[in-house]
């Protein structure tokens, strides 16, 4: 349809396959085929010139403005495609979103105004439960076999904490493999995922698994019940970590040992992204992994 419009509109071949960069042989070719699909000769063609037939002049008139709208469509799509604009679904754990994005959303708005924003920082869910509401999902840990596009954004390392006087009370792990007979406050990433904790000093590797009596999917909550002295966690050094310890109400456990780093990744259903997806999900690359843009408390928490 495309290549007839062109050549009514120009009523000469040559000029309409120099216009559409093709081969006159091509422009040639598909014209006799819709030619020969409608049954309708469009084209009066002699070694002189090329008229419209009476149905052609019919055909013309409709296909015109139906060759312009998907010309206009195509380039809407390609502005999409090159320049980041309309809404930005991110689906993310809420304490992760608060405690580490809020300032890269700021930065990312500043620079790409024509994009809007619609955060979903309900309890963390795989991506692959979520994307009929969002663009991209950050996701904390080991992902499970999955047909969704992860890309790392970087690692998040987290300490073991507790409360001192639960540590009175119960006294201080000296080796992981002690916690076996604490309270570990189990933080649940994703639905009934087993979580497990990966310590390691040097080359010293342990992993347990966490959870007797408390299993929570908020980190918030498992921050508020370690200070109460419910058992031993595992965080990360937040702002609001750092105080709880400044304030004598968490206070490291096993300090020669860390846990993680968990990988945090961006996910996608697709690998063909739009503009403001795509180079959001770069800008989270580029910001999570410079420790000189990244805000104070979470510099050293990517790599």
């Amino acid at each position: 349809m495309e290549f007839f419009v062109e050549v009514a509109k120009t009523c000469n071949f040559g000029r309409a396959a120099a216009n559409l960069g093709v081969p006159k042989s091509t422009v040639s070719r598909q014209v006799a085929e819709l030619e020969r699909s409608l049954g309708l000769r469009l084209l009066s063609r002699t070694t002189r010139r090329v008229e419209l037939t009476e149905a052609g002049h019919l055909y013309f008139e409709r296909c015109q403005r139906i060759v312009a709208e998907a010309q206009v469509a195509h380039e809407e799509l390609q502005k999409l495609v090159e320049t980041p604009s309309g809404p930005l679904r991110v689906n993310m754990p809420a304490d992760f979103g608060t405690d580490f994005l809020a300032e890269a959303f700021m930065e990312f708005s500043q620079r790409y105004p024509e994009v809007t924003f619609y955060l979903d920082l309900a309890s963390p869910e795989h991506a692959g439960r979520v994307f009929q509401t969002c663009d991209v999902s950050i996701e904390i840990g080991a992902l499970p076999d999955s047909t969704q596009i992860a890309r790392l954004l970087g690692w998040l390392p987290a300490y073991l904490y507790a409360s001192p006087e639960y540590l009175a009370r119960h006294g201080a792990p000296q080796h992981p493999s002690d916690l076996t007979r604490h309270e570990c406050l189990e933080f649940r990433a994703s639905g009934d995922r087993v979580t497990r904790w990966p310590l390691a000093r040097g080359d010293e590797h342990v992993e347990i698994t966490p959870g007797k009596r408390f299993s929570v999917n908020s980190v918030a909550m498992v921050r508020s019940l370690a200070s109460l002295g419910a058992g031993i966690a595992v965080l990360a050094p937040v702002q609001s970590v750092r105080q709880d310890v400044a304030q004598r109400r968490l206070q490291r456990v096993l300090p020669d040992w860390q846990a993680g780093p968990f990988p945090v990744y961006a996910v996608t259903d697709t690998r063909l992204l739009p503009a403001k997806t795509r180079i959001f999900i770069e800008f989270l690359m580029e910001r999570l992994r410079d420790g000189k843009r990244a805000p104070q408390d979470n510099a050293a928490l990517f790599a």
